[in-house]
């Protein structure tokens, strides 16, 4: 946004500065020229009397060398030309006479009145000697044109400084107020960050910036409170749900294995199936107390190292996966390494190695592939060829109790696509080429 302010403003002055100094520049130097070239005339003039009573009055030639003296020591050169064109009297300086000259005192004695060039730094007028219509002789004077340059470049030089000066301005401007308004705001981005990757006591500084700003912030601090005591009273809720749910159902387990121990025949099978409810009802309430830990769980990514993860959790399952004559493997394959929460990986892999051991038969296989899917996602795919999933079953799978079909709780999957999801990662389900499931998760790579 600094950036953005500041070239803004600096575009903006730049074309107002071109639209102002631009045509004042060009105006003055115009105003120099003419003024350099009436001066010059009314030099010529002065001679061209003088001359015009030699040649015409035939006096004598003293007012004119007097005149053309009076030009040389000013650094003109000029040059009094008769009817016939030839050069009657001239300063030392040659300037005003040659081809160029020539033709201005042809043009000047047809009773033109012709502009004069430039003739090696020097501007050449002439002016008749006389009448206009019938002129007695001309007069030619070059003056040198680097006075006339000076002025124009201080014209066009105090103009650069001002146009630099105004950008210089507009640059330190610009800057201060891009800063005065992107600070606080840089300052409010940093602080909902950290409020999103978990720490909830993060408040915005409502000191700086505009007003609107600094409303903003207040707002945000507002909301960052009420967020903070949702998310406290939540955890509270769920501490004292967990509490109380836990300590009844271990009792009445207690209770029913105390009962169990003498009894026979059709009580014993009754009190086994109670047995069997509380154990389902227990693995119920865990389950439904880890999708509400991951639903709150605001991660702060860290360098997860896939390969390392799913090697050791395929290590921590195998005798489980023996145990039911499954083969659980993890090939060799790439490292990528992952942008996740701590123990975020961990979770997602025990529950979809454990739904997959559940769900293969005896003799089936289960597979762990790790890859690199595409530029900035590392993909993890578990593999099974059990009986696999119709495709109402996948639409729901990731909701609670979504899979009818499921044999557990039903919250695996949903705890996976929680906990995928909130670390900017994707889930899907796909069959097995030759039957089974394939649950694909496509995570971001860390950037360091």
């Amino acid at each position: 946004m600094t950036r953005r302010i500041t070239w803004t403003l600096l575009v903006l002055t730049s074309v107002l500065l071109v639209l102002a100094v631009v045509p004042l520049g060009v105006s003055l130097t115009a105003r120099e020229r003419v003024a350099f070239r009436d001066n010059q005339r009314a030099a010529t003039r002065v001679i061209a009397a003088a001359a015009e009573e030699h040649l015409s009055d035939h006096q004598p030639a003293t007012a004119v060398r007097g005149e053309l003296a009076a030009a040389a020591r000013s650094g003109d050169c000029a040059a009094v030309y008769d009817v016939a064109g030839r050069v009657v009297a001239s300063t030392p300086c040659t300037a005003a006479q040659g081809e160029e000259s020539q033709e201005l005192v042809t043009k000047v004695l047809a009773g033109h009145e012709p502009e004069g060039p430039e003739n090696e730094g020097r501007l050449l007028t002439a002016e008749p000697a006389g009448e206009i219509r019938r002129p007695a002789g001309a007069v030619v004077l070059a003056r040198s044109a680097a006075p006339l340059d000076a002025r124009v470049a201080a014209i066009w030089g105090w103009s650069a400084a001002i146009g630099t000066a105004g950008l210089a301005a507009s640059v330190l401007l610009s800057a201060r107020l891009a800063r005065w308004v992107s600070r606080p705001l840089s300052s409010l981005d940093a602080t909902a960050r950290r409020l999103g990757e978990g720490a909830l006591d993060e408040r915005a500084d409502v000191g700086g910036g505009p007003p609107e700003v600094r409303r903003l912030a207040a707002t945000f601090n507002t909301m960052a409170a009420r967020t903070e005591a949702l998310v406290h009273g939540h955890r509270a809720v769920i501490a004292d749900v967990s509490h109380q749910l836990r300590t009844p159902l271990t009792a009445l387990r207690l209770r029913l294995d105390v009962l169990s121990a003498g009894a026979e025949g059709d009580t014993a099978a009754e009190l086994s199936a109670a047995q069997q409810e509380v154990a389902r009802l227990s693995r119920l309430v865990d389950g439904l107390l880890a999708v509400a830990r991951a639903e709150q769980a605001t991660p702060r990514p860290a360098a997860v190292r896939v390969g390392e993860v799913v090697a050791e959790r395929v290590a921590a399952w195998s005798p489980v996966a023996e145990e039911r004559d499954v083969r659980l493997t993890a090939p060799e394959g790439p490292a990528p390494t992952a942008a996740l929460g701590a123990g975020h990986l961990e979770q997602i892999l025990d529950n979809l190695i454990a739904n997959a051991v559940e769900a293969v038969p005896d003799g089936g296989s289960v597979t762990v592939d790790v890859r690199t899917a595409a530029r900035g996602w590392s993909r993890v795919r578990v593999i099974d060829d059990g009986p696999g999933m119709s495709e109402e079953a996948k639409a729901v799978a990731f909701r609670r109790f979504g899979n009818t079909e499921a044999r557990g709780t039903g919250l695996g999957l949903a705890i996976v696509h929680r906990l995928v999801t909130v670390n900017g990662g994707t889930a899907r389900l796909e069959d097995t080429p030759g039957g089974g499931l394939t649950v694909v998760l496509d995570l971001p790579l860390w950037r360091e």
